[in-house]
């Protein structure tokens, strides 16, 4: 197979991974979200001027614990910036989307383990919404 199939084949499993992670944050699943992110993947943020630093253990539960964008009616700003491969079992992503009041850019860094593409690390950055 060409590295342009490889490509195409691997950016779509990402982004299929994606879409999941996008469908998790907007309805506040967290058993979606639990298929996306590895068990021992972490979470960072210094948005607030403070190191924000979380496992899988403590994100989980704040994401059960908030109404969900769907719920409160909000439209969907998902957005796939770039998908960029440093080999065939390591990707990087950056994307957008909204949880209101607060704009999202997310970091990503996704594995490829058994087949599978999973989150290993979200770094993040949010602004209030206009």
């Amino acid at each position: 197979m060409s590295a342009a199939a490889d490509f195409a084949r691997e950016s779509a499993a990402v982004a299929q991974v994606l879409g999941r992670y996008f469908d998790g944050l907007h309805h506040s699943d967290v058993a979606l979200l639990e298929q996306v992110f590895h068990p021992e993947a972490h979470y960072f943020s210094a948005t607030d001027g403070h190191l924000l630093h979380l496992d899988m253990a403590s994100y989980f539960p704040r994401v059960a614990q908030r109404p969900s964008p769907a719920s409160q009616g909000h439209a969907r700003t998902d957005r796939i910036l770039a998908i960029e491969f440093a080999g065939p079992v390591t990707a990087f992503v950056r994307l957008e989307c909204s949880i209101p009041p607060k704009a999202f850019i997310d970091l990503l860094t996704l594995v490829k383990l058994d087949g599978d593409w999973r989150i290993v690390s979200k770094v993040f950055h949010h602004d209030a919404m206009p």
